[in-house]
């Protein structure tokens, strides 16, 4: 099914409009979205990111007047006011002449003059305009020498890459003071007023979400989009790009039509294009592992040729330090057993049986086929007395957040906005932006009450992106504070 309509914001997402109203005057940049091209709504701090992390910045850039660029050195990343890095290092042009100079990140080249940073002397010894788009570099005032880099191009030729999978908070911001004026403009609201305003920001989070998933509809259809969030959702922090990345090489109408039904051939195609497939047996595994084994590459043999111009680098894959019920072995299993359902499940979540929602849900995402990894955590692992389950109720709690629930969104507003979902949702895994954006807003002896389910928790990750990351001045200028004072009455 092609086309998700308009998210219904009125509806669904009520108090989104009241975070939002305001935010892209008060908070320049935060909020900047690109047309409808493979990547979906993201930030100045998403390039940020690209830019400094050599392991997300494309191997080959070029200037927009052609010339090669080889970044030496991308700058220190600035934290106070001024360009965004300062003292980079590039060697340009088929001469590698060396360029030093302070960076500045736009969206749009145009942001520069926007911006009035060619009227302010901080931006002097800015040598590198990144932009994602290219465009006429008329009237931008830039310094002399100044080259400008579009990365637009660049990142779009890069399979694994996509905006979604980049953790922010993972890179350099500045610190808080212990007593942030946000946290002083919040004492004296009642709980149930601070509750709103996250309760707000949550379903604005969710809102650009669903607006996402909506336009990624339009191109791929429903079930591939439902697909590609799920098995990222199953890839938790460290592999979400080549979960995303597999599932754009092995289409879920593919996997559903060359499975038949049978989800040992989904497992054994999605382990062969993942490149995760074992070479040869491990003297250490016992009878059944070796069949099981066998079985696949049974499976996978007969359409290896079909395939292997497809498979994935073993490389793409995070392996090493993780938890043996989040290895992608493990994930993968549970895709191919969710994905080869008779009644795709795409079109289940759609159409849940009656009951709470949240519940039906969550049960859906249960894999109830009897597999080889009931009793394992590892291929040839010691068995184990008890059954584990191959998603706990966190990883049913993420992909309910992440992805069932802004394609409902997508897909169906108005019904989901009658299905009662904010109060079912479960309390999603604790993390570091949350415990660190409840400590800005409501000190050290706040009631972790505040933000008791997933629909604050997410309130509070928002506030986190649009403001504490984008915020320079250690929160002497940050604009939340006269934010909230402004809109007290409508919280």
């Amino acid at each position: 099914m092609k086309g998700g309509p308009l998210i219904c914001t009125s509806s669904l997402f009520p108090r989104a409009d009241w975070y939002a109203q305001g935010l892209v005057k008060r908070t320049p940049g935060i909020r900047e979205r690109s047309p409808r091209d493979r990547f979906g709504p993201f930030s100045e701090r998403h390039l940020q990111c690209a830019w400094f992390d050599s392991a997300l910045r494309p191997a080959r850039l070029v200037t927009t007047d052609g010339e090669e660029v080889t970044v030496e050195d991308p700058g220190l990343w600035n934290l106070e006011a001024g360009p965004d890095f300062l003292g980079a290092a590039l060697l340009v042009g088929p001469g590698r002449r060396r360029l030093a100079g302070d960076v500045e990140v736009h969206i749009h080249p145009s942001d520069w003059k926007t911006h009035g940073h060619g009227a302010d002397p901080r931006y002097a010894q800015v040598r590198v305009h990144v932009t994602y788009f290219g465009g006429s570099n008329d009237n931008l005032q830039l310094p002399p020498g100044t080259i400008r880099i579009a990365l637009r191009d660049a990142l779009i030729s890069e399979p694994m890459f996509s905006f979604d999978n980049i953790d922010t908070s993972a890179y350099p911001f500045a610190h808080r003071p212990s007593a942030p004026p946000c946290q002083k403009s919040l004492a004296g609201w009642p709980p149930d007023t601070r509750g709103a305003v996250l309760e707000a920001a949550g379903e604005e989070r969710l809102r650009r979400k669903a607006e996402r998933f909506s336009f990624a509809i339009e191109e791929k259809g429903a079930g591939q989009i439902f697909y590609e969030e799920c098995l990222c959702a199953l890839g938790y922090k460290t592999n979400k790009a080549p979960f995303r990345r597999l599932a754009e090489l092995l289409p879920v109408d593919i996997l559903r039509r060359e499975a038949e039904a049978q989800p040992l051939v989904a497992y054994a195609l999605l382990m062969g294009v993942a490149g995760l497939l074992p070479d040869k047996p491990s003297a250490r595994w016992d009878d059944e592992t070796r069949q099981f084994v066998r079985s696949l590459w049974d499976a996978w043999w007969k359409r290896k040729e079909r395939w292997e111009k497809r498979v994935m680098p073993r490389s793409a894959w995070s392996l090493a330090n993780l938890r043996p019920a989040n290895h992608p072995l493990r994930r993968l299993m549970a895709a191919a057993c969710l994905f080869t359902a008779k009644t795709p499940l795409d079109e289940k979540v759609l159409a849940p049986p009656p009951g709470p929602l949240v519940e039906k849900w969550a049960s859906m995402l249960e894999p109830k086929q009897i597999t080889y990894w009931d009793h394992r955590l590892a291929l040839g692992g010691k068995l184990q007395k008890e059954r584990i389950a191959l998603l706990g109720e966190s990883r049913i709690t993420a992909m309910l957040v992440n992805a069932l629930l802004p394609f409902t969104a997508a897909m169906q507003p108005d019904w989901l906005a009658k299905a009662g979902v904010w109060s079912q949702l479960s309390v999603e895994a604790d993390n570091s932006i949350v415990r660190q954006t409840a400590l800005s807003l409501f000190g050290r002896d706040h009631s972790p009450s505040l933000y008791r389910d997933s629909l604050h928790r997410q309130g509070l990750i928002q506030i986190f992106h649009d403001f504490c990351l984008n915020d320079r001045s250690k929160c002497a200028h940050c604009p939340f504070p006269g934010y909230l004072e402004s809109n007290r009455r409508m919280a």
